[in-house]
């Protein structure tokens, strides 16, 4: 999705534009630059997340520019003359290396690679990151209401919970982390998604009673009807009104495609709900909740032998709860051809040198065992060390392998095939599975491998050595 094809320049701090006019002024603007995108952990306390937005951000760079009212609006603020006119003309026209959306991705990985000189490498950084970090946020936590649900069907409920156009973005990561469908027509329209959705209270409030307002609605929607019982009372009064209603449709040739349950107990007002279907003969009728589900909510859920077919997930998906945002940055890697890094008191903080590639091996089942950083001219190293503890590694050699990046914009133009975002979704999927399961609990996952080569530790220890 792009802004419109109005304004997309100032889609940025403004501090990424203060320091274009000072790279300007200062005669550097053909400086060559090298950024790495990457996140310090993994959200939710999860073993790994789930690239997304990068078809998005690609699209978005591209049309980066600024129009005349852009340009007007900058010079209103108070950029010097000659720099807008260096502006008038920007596109950019770098190079982008990155894994495929909806790869299995960790923490301190430099996942996407941005290169071209230092202003315009400087003036996507507030973009990428806006995009990349709240679609992966998103697609991860789906992938965890996924794997809480199984085979059941996930829709999205969000769109009246999220931070305003957030939705739009929000939803298509949920669908590439796995959930079904969504209730946001506007993102299932510009998309390709499956939108649905029931009813509301008020449909049922408007009229008089609750029997005359599920028979309208059955009228309405013989094909696809799903009735809302808990505007009254569930058990004496929604649940018992929908099965008259399921049987009035029989006698008509129709069916009754599900029951909707909003609130209460879940647990406990399911299995009554489904009892009564069942002795109604209507085994054919589902049952879909809502209301404050999460993974953890759904996970319990099934545990206790809820007979709920499909659940209505909205602020819990659509925020990421409990994680608000994820800690995407971005970081200078190389400047005028030289290795550059950002120190800091904090070890976990110092960032890795260099133009470098990440190698994803295999262990002798097929199963993901480890990612190696490293950079990019060297040969494959036989093992690869801890970041922060050395004396922790582990042998490579020998393993099966691939390299997780490849160029996938140049030159002002989209290399990466467009792709569905089913087509996403299901290399998601098929990536995940290769994940162990030890990596994909809840609980106190098992932390992944992610190791550096001996010469990119040996280059940041000896570029940390020279600025301390």
């Amino acid at each position: 999705m792009i802004l419109n094809g109005k304004y997309s320049g100032l889609f940025t701090d403004h501090y990424e534009l203060t320091m274009a006019q000072g790279y300007f002024m200062d005669g550097r603007e053909n400086l060559t630059a090298s950024f790495d995108y990457f996140f310090r952990k993994n959200p939710f306390g999860s073993g790994y997340a789930i690239f997304a937005g990068l078809q998005d951000l690609l699209e978005m760079i591209s049309d980066f520019h600024f129009d005349t009212a852009s340009i007007d609006h900058l010079n209103k603020i108070g950029f010097k003359s000659d720099f807008l006119e260096y502006l008038k003309n920007f596109r950019f026209k770098g190079n982008i290396y990155s894994p495929i959306e909806g790869e299995v991705v960790f923490s301190n990985e430099p996942i996407v690679r941005f290169e071209g000189n230092i202003i315009e490498t400087q003036l996507i950084e507030t973009l990428s990151l806006n995009v990349l970090n709240f679609q992966t946020l998103i697609a991860t936590k789906a992938s965890r209401l996924r794997r809480s649900a199984g085979d059941k069907i996930v829709i999205d409920f969000g769109m009246r919970r999220a931070q305003g156009m957030s939705a739009v973005h929000g939803s298509r990561a949920a669908v590439i982390g796995g959930v079904n469908s969504t209730s946001n027509v506007y993102s299932a329209y510009l998309y390709g998604l499956t939108s649905t959705g029931t009813q509301a209270h008020s449909w049922i409030q408007s009229y008089n009673d609750e029997l005359t307002a599920f028979r309208k609605f059955a009228k309405a929607f013989p094909k696809n009807c799903v009735l809302l019982v808990d505007t009254f009372d569930t058990l004496k009064s929604g649940v018992p009104n929908a099965i008259r209603v399921a049987k009035e449709m029989e006698e008509r040739g129709e069916r009754l495609f599900a029951v909707r349950l909003d609130s209460g107990d879940l647990a406990y007002l399911s299995k009554k709900t489904r009892s009564m279907l069942d002795e109604a003969g209507l085994s054919y009728v589902k049952i879909v909740a809502s209301n404050q589900l999460d993974e953890y909510l759904i996970k319990s859920l099934i545990e206790q032998g809820s007979p709920i077919d499909a659940f209505g997930v909205g602020t819990s998906l659509i925020t990421g709860q409990k994680d608000a945002a994820l800690d995407g940055v971005y970081k200078l890697s190389m400047a005028d051809g030289k290795p550059n890094l950002k120190l800091s008191d904090d070890l976990e903080k110092v960032t890795l040198p260099g133009v470098k590639k990440i190698c994803r091996y295999f262990n002798g089942s097929g199963m993901f065992y480890a990612d190696g950083i490293m950079l990019e001219d060297e040969s494959e190293p036989e093992r690869i060390f801890h970041p922060l503890q050395p004396l922790k590694s582990s042998v490579v050699s020998g393993l099966k392998k691939e390299n997780l990046q490849s160029k996938v914009f140049s030159e002002g133009e989209i290399l990466l095939k467009q792709r569905s975002v089913s087509e996403i979704s299901e290399y998601a999927k098929e990536r995940l599975s290769n994940l162990p399961d030890e990596h994909k609990r809840f609980e106190n996952p098992h932390i992944y491998k992610v190791g550096i080569s001996s010469k990119l530790m040996e280059l940041r220890n000896e570029i940390v050595t020279q600025r301390r």
